[in-house]
């Protein structure tokens, strides 16, 4: 081979890496767990897929409690995925009230219901190849229902986290968020934390316990970062890492911690390249499933 055509071929790969598939928006309904928490109340879904066929995988985003579905936050991450070549989807659920692990399991469960025409995964799947697989993210709340999603769908790979505790305040929910409490195994695993995360105390020492408690992984006494090989484990944002400099329980957010605006968001978060971005931990949940 010619060094011109060995070039050639080095951009003509290139270019296929980085290419962005061309993407068309959606919208759905399902139904998932009302105040009875029974698959019962009519959800709203908000989607991005890519134009070309029905063979794409899954991915999943669920917001945090009170937050609007499809927030910028979410709206980030579902357009991401689906320009990499995924049917992706904002899931509405009862976020407005948050609960016990038996609360939150019921929600998963009506989300991740793998053979209900009418549940999330039913509706989503239609529209793409669930049999390549799910991958699912989520803040706070939405996280914990991340996790616990591959307790009802088998197909669910890997879940990034952000706001991922074992315990919020009054709310310890230990006996289903730590290691091996959950079908998800820890190398399927990537959470995220802020350094001042109120809701684990406000420290990073509190904040390492916890993200320690939910991936099973130790490291140093003082690490900020404790992944395996293939990037599962835990990571916490610094204060120094964010605009604002406050890396709080909603370090995504540009301004004035958890009081902010969810839809204006951080710009380090949103388009950054540290492993505690968004383009980062959706990549990583990228290695799982081949679009």
């Amino acid at each position: 081979m010619t060094l011109t055509i060995r070039l050639l071929a080095t951009l003509a790969l290139v270019a296929s890496t980085s290419a962005q598939c061309a993407i068309t928006a959606f919208s759905d309904s399902y139904l998932g767990a009302g105040g009875a928490g029974t698959c019962d109340t009519n959800y709203a879904i908000t989607g991005r897929m890519p134009d070309t066929g029905t063979g794409h995988p899954l991915f999943v985003y669920l917001v945090g409690t009170t937050e609007a579905h499809d927030n910028g936050q979410a709206t980030a991450a579902i357009t991401r995925m689906a320009q990499a070549g995924y049917v992706a989807a904002a899931v509405q659920y009862r976020s407005e009230v948050f609960g016990s692990c038996a609360e939150i399991a019921k929600k998963a469960a009506c989300i991740f219901k793998p053979n209900a025409a009418d549940s999330a995964v039913g509706k989503l799947c239609a529209r793409g190849n669930c049999s390549k697989g799910i991958v699912v993210g989520g803040f706070s709340q939405g996280a914990i229902a991340a996790i616990l999603a591959k307790n009802t769908d088998k197909r669910v790979k890997a879940v990034y986290g952000m706001g991922a505790l074992a315990s919020y305040s009054a709310y310890d929910l230990a006996r289903c968020m730590n290691n091996r409490k959950h079908a998800l195994p820890s190398g399927n695993l990537r959470i995220v934390n802020g350094e001042k995360d109120q809701f684990a105390g406000g420290t990073a020492a509190n904040v390492r316990i916890s993200s320690q408690a939910v991936t099973g992984k130790k490291c140093a006494a003082n690490a900020n970062s404790c992944l395996n090989t293939n990037g599962s484990g835990w990571i916490i944002v610094r204060n120094a890492q964010v605009r604002d400099k406050s890396a709080d329980h909603c370090y995504q957010r540009a301004n004035k911690d958890c009081v902010g605006n969810p839809d204006t968001l951080d710009a380090n978060w949103r388009n950054g390249s540290a492993n505690w971005t968004l383009p980062s931990n959706l990549k990583w949940l990228r290695t799982f499933i081949t679009p």
